[in-house]
């Protein structure tokens, strides 16, 4: 039985927190490259040196419709000339409300760096053929997870969880290429991304890459 945590206790927890005790990298927006995908590898592969925790893990946020916004967290699977690369079922919430509405945003937070990224864009559906490719190169409990299918359906009980998933990890150990109709690899073309370096001084830095009509990328600067 889990134990009931008081308001007082709760807030002196959040209190305690602090952010940025230790040196953080500097950020000189004039050297940054002319389009944002060259600079996120950069960043991303900085965090990884920096012992950043599972720097590939992102928020997803999209809206149902209602209107109403929607956020989830889940795993970065590529970056490229194309956009950011992520996978779902397409009978999820997500891949539900990424049908009815193409906009969408991701954001990335690297404590260790005192860094985050934000990215918008518009959200299109690979083929077939691709997002097989994007689960084969996956480990076995991926392929089983996406086996069981049924995500962000109501669960009847746990003892039917287990069940499903003992049933999908045996068939992903006996066929490592069986289908999973409904796992579909997604790519967010961005017409925005921002950079944001944290200062201990707040004095933040701020890079926001901005894609004009006719395709190219405006940078500026945006006040902390």
């Amino acid at each position: 039985m889990s134990r009931e945590i008081s308001s007082d206790e709760f807030h002196r927890a959040l209190h305690s927190l602090r952010v940025w005790d230790t040196p953080l990298p500097g950020f000189d927006p004039e050297d940054a490259p002319g389009e944002p995908v060259g600079l996120f590898r950069e960043w991303f592969v900085q965090a990884v040196g920096a012992g950043q925790v599972e720097p590939h893990v992102m928020s997803l946020a999209t809206v149902d419709g209602a209107g109403r916004p929607d956020a989830r967290v889940l795993m970065l699977h590529d970056v490229d000339e194309r956009g950011w690369h992520f996978a779902t079922h397409a009978t999820s919430a997500k891949g539900v409300q990424l049908a009815g509405q193409r906009a969408a945003a991701l954001a990335f937070y690297w404590p260790a760096v005192g860094r985050q990224v934000r990215v918008r864009g518009r959200v299109a559906a690979c083929g077939p053929q691709e997002s097989r490719a994007d689960l084969a190169v996956r480990s076995r409990g991926a392929l089983a997870a996406a086996l069981t299918g049924r995500q962000s359906e109501v669960l009847g009980s746990r003892e039917e969880l287990v069940r499903a998933s003992t049933a999908a990890w045996e068939r992903a150990g006996a066929e490592p290429d069986a289908p999973a109709p409904t796992w579909t690899r997604y790519v967010l073309d961005a017409d925005a991304v921002e950079f944001f370096q944290g200062d201990t001084a707040r004095r933040h830095v701020r890079l926001r890459y901005r894609r004009t009509p006719d395709g190219e990328w405006v940078r500026e600067l945006l006040w902390p």
